[in-house]
């Protein structure tokens, strides 16, 4: 192997020779990750007999071209040893035998129920290729299947088991990959993470277009240039974590602007809130405040006003476990008491008006539906706008809003976020749009927060009188 080493890049043999055994390794397009991913897998082959190493992508059809096709592919690099009858590559299903009982198997997990699949075999070495196609719990099934049982004999300088992706920013994951890789530590810092979170060795390598030389860079870059969006050029270039590649806000959304410090809502002012239900999911409740026009008092004593129908997110309760797309499992009577605590302990208990919510929730089952149970604890919903259609106007309208909110003066309604916000505030903004689409987000992103205001925006406006309102902020 000690040729193959010689063949890889100078960070992709940072990565290739690193003590850490659950590695990502990426950023910019263009940084040699995939060939990074099949130099390694093959070097456990070679040293470990009957090692099992697992290569992953989302798409079946992503991992054969990226994989076995090319100059650059697992036929090409292993050709010598195919030739000597040393290595048995076969195509259904996918995977590379050696003479020594190792064992590449190239998958594909498209979809969440698709990791049951992957309950029983023992990943000795697992490799995820784009990992951010990947939701958190797909990545943390298929870590909790890694292992090294006690008859491989594993040589000084590796470790099993062992981790190695790689992805650029954006898509379905970006959230949960940033948090878990590259949030809270530095570049190339390799650190021990606690036994809930796999006690692994865990460390990020970043990679971009300037660490491969292999390219003709100034032709691979002018290609990216050409995708257009600005954002999307800044994370293919420079593998910046800070935006989202391709996400469905990401030219609008401007924090400075949309974020804003709470202030006490105008008594004629309408509060309601919206509500996506969830329970192995995570359920979402947005509170409300939409201007009639009246001035407000800001915290420094400063009088702004906004256009009738700019809305503000002034609170949220977000129904998760603290795991990415995990729900808190709260039945629907809990979640109604809780939505009433939380009203008066913000002092808008008996001003909050019913909104739209998740049309499912009005669906009887066998003795009663959630809607109806929400009802006896006091708390009452409208139905949401769910006809053919309504994702893509409802996008449509948040990008209105949000960009309404940018301009200066505002002429038409916008839409604001309480710095208090930060399910919103990490959730929305970087939401991916759905593949070859424009006018959708990616239902297999974290969208639940997205789902309840887009119901928001989506009701029709009625007049609201002041004589209807009481108490304060």
């Amino acid at each position: 192997m000690a040729s193959n080493i010689q063949k890889l890049h100078p960070k992709q043999a940072v990565a290739f020779q690193s003590k850490a055994t659950e590695i990502l390794y990426g950023g910019a397009a263009g940084g040699g990750k995939s060939h990074l991913m099949r130099i390694k897998g093959i070097e456990f082959c070679w040293n470990v007999p009957g090692v099992q190493v697992y290569l992953f992508r989302r798409l079946s059809d992503d991992l054969l071209k990226n994989h076995m096709e090319g100059p650059t592919g697992f036929p090409a690099i292993l050709s010598p040893w195919i030739d000597r009858k040393l290595v048995k590559i076969t195509y259904s299903p996918a995977s590379i035998t050696f003479w020594n009982d190792a064992k590449i198997h190239l998958c594909h997990c498209q979809y969440e129920k698709d990791v049951i699949k992957y309950q029983g075999p023992e990943i000795h070495v697992l490799l995820i290729d784009e990992l951010t196609h990947f939701t958190e719990f797909m990545y943390r099934f298929l870590r909790g299947r890694t292992r090294t049982p006690d008859k491989l004999k594993v040589p000084d300088g590796l470790s099993l088991p062992y981790i190695l992706t790689g992805s650029n920013p954006g898509g379905v994951g970006h959230n949960w990959v940033k948090r878990t890789f590259i949030d809270g530590a530095m570049p190339f810092e390799i650190r021990k993470v606690s036994e809930d979170e796999g006690g692994m060795l865990r460390q990020f390598i970043p990679a971009t277009l300037q660490d491969n030389p292999s390219l003709n860079r100034a032709e691979y870059a002018n290609a990216l240039r050409g995708l257009g969006n600005p954002e999307l050029v800044k994370a293919m270039l420079k593998g910046s974590w800070e935006i989202v590649a391709g996400g469905a806000l990401n030219d609008l959304w401007t924090p400075e602007k949309h974020i804003i410090r709470s202030f006490e809502i105008p008594s004629s002012w309408r509060i309601d809130r919206s509500f996506d239900w969830g329970s192995s999911k995570p359920f979402s409740v947005g509170w409300w405040a939409e201007s009639d026009g009246t001035e407000a008092t800001m915290r420094d004593g400063a009088k702004r006003c906004w256009p009738p129908g700019t809305l503000f997110r002034i609170a949220e309760w977000y129904g998760w476990n603290g795991k990415e797309n995990q729900g808190s499992r709260l039945v629907d009577s809990e979640i109604a008491r809780g939505i009433l605590r939380m009203e008066k302990e913000m002092g808008i208990a008996g001003r909050v008006r019913p909104g739209p919510a998740d049309s499912s929730i009005f669906d009887d089952t066998n003795v009663d539906c959630p809607a109806n149970i929400q009802a006896r604890q006091g708390v009452k919903w409208e139905r949401a706008d769910k006809s053919p259609g309504s994702r893509s106007r409802g996008l449509e309208v948040l990008r209105r809003y949000l960009r309404a909110g940018l301009e200066y003066p505002m002429e038409d309604p916008g839409l604001f976020v309480f710095e208090t916000c930060h399910q919103f505030i990490r959730t929305v903004p970087t939401l991916p749009l759905a593949k070859g689409a424009l006018d959708d987000v990616d239902s297999d992103a974290e969208d639940h927060i997205y789902d309840e205001t887009r119901y928001r925006l989506l009701t029709p406006k009625r007049v609201f009188s002041s004589q209807q309102q009481t108490g304060g902020w």
